[in-house]
């Protein structure tokens, strides 16, 4: 198959659209990174999602709407989801709600929940508008592999695998959208992102963190949100977070760094000093620039043939709770405490 890649103009979404509306998938950018879109109610174009990106049939999807009321179609709108709604959306905050059958159950991994985001994108919102779909979109690449944050990403991982690219440009965000269990009264985070477990609270009153946001899930858990089952957002290169005081986790750094024939290190930018001398990659100067720039680094990478990556971990606040989840999933929790 050859994968065309083409601007995220009208014509460009105009392609996409009738390609969605023919049951073939499509990687779409969001504000969040890019997804791999196919049309929700299509089982088939669905199954066509896992095909292309290897993905397990027991990770559920994240279903992209325009808006509540065409949500409403999809699933029952709780109170709770209704105030989270009108605080974020559109935005990266995935909603998790009680499923309507006109839900397939290869969406949802068998669930009784349905996952559900209105993106603000421009382009993927014109795309839904036009297409008049609910779009299911994972990350479009590889499973397991760093998600896409720019259209070249989703080349290098599906060419030949998906018909179309729309390139709308980098990502904003740079990682995935906050996942919420709005089936109750309080805000449940299972996937932290960068709507934080404190703007939850300060929408809703009150927001607790699911603890399998931080741990990997036992055998036979089932994954209410997509990220939480299999290793995820990982490099090829193998990837170990040190925790601790700022001394003795350089040390130990430089010492596991003196141990492999190709490492880098992947810190906060004003923690570089501490590692002069060895290969270098800066996260940035704050929690946001790193959110925009971790995949890309993975990538990098790969790219340059590493095979170790220490990274010290970061503070599991805010959005750095966001990054943690991501950086230990790809670890595979190989994680050091000092």
């Amino acid at each position: 198959m050859e994968t065309t890649r083409v601007p995220a103009d009208q014509a460009g979404i105009l392609l996409a659209s009738k390609a969605l509306k023919a049951g073939l998938t499509v990687g779409v950018p969001t504000e969040t990174v890019y997804g791999l879109a196919a049309d929700a109610l299509n089982a088939e174009a669905v199954r066509g999602i896992f095909l292309a990106k290897g993905r397990p049939a027991d990770n559920p999807l994240i279903v992209h709407v325009l808006d509540r009321a065409q949500a409403e179609g999809l699933a029952v709108i709780t109170p709770l989801a209704q105030t989270l709604m009108d605080a974020f959306w559109p935005g990266p905050l995935t909603l998790v709600v009680p499923k309507k059958d006109a839900v397939p159950d290869v969406v949802t991994a068998g669930l009784d929940t349905v996952a559900l985001r209105s993106p603000s994108h421009p382009a993927v919102r014109e795309l839904l508008a036009r297409s008049g779909l609910a779009i299911a979109a994972p990350s479009a690449n590889r499973s397991g592999a760093p998600s896409p944050t720019t259209a070249d990403h989703v080349m290098a991982d599906l060419q030949g695998l998906i018909p179309l690219v729309l390139d709308g440009g980098p990502c904003e965000v740079g990682l995935e959208s906050t996942v919420a269990d709005a089936t109750g009264l309080v805000p449940v985070v299972l996937r932290p992102g960068a709507v934080t477990p404190a703007m939850l609270a300060a929408a809703a009153g009150e927001c607790l963190v699911a603890n399998s946001a931080m741990r990997p899930l036992e055998k036979g858990e089932a994954a209410p949100s997509p990220g939480l089952r299999h290793r995820h957002y990982a490099p090829k290169a193998r990837i170990t977070l040190v925790k601790g005081p700022g001394d003795k986790v350089a040390a130990r750094i430089r010492a596991l760094y003196g141990a492999e024939a190709k490492a880098c290190v992947m810190v906060m930018e004003d923690r570089l000093d501490a590692y002069q001398g060895l290969r270098t990659f800066s996260l940035g100067k704050d929690m946001y620039q790193a959110a925009h720039r971790l995949f890309t680094l993975m990538r990098q990478a790969d790219e340059e043939g590493l095979s170790r990556i220490l990274a010290e971990a970061l503070p599991e606040e805010g959005l750095g709770l966001a990054l943690m989840n991501r950086l230990a999933r790809a670890a595979d929790f190989d994680i050091l405490s000092l």
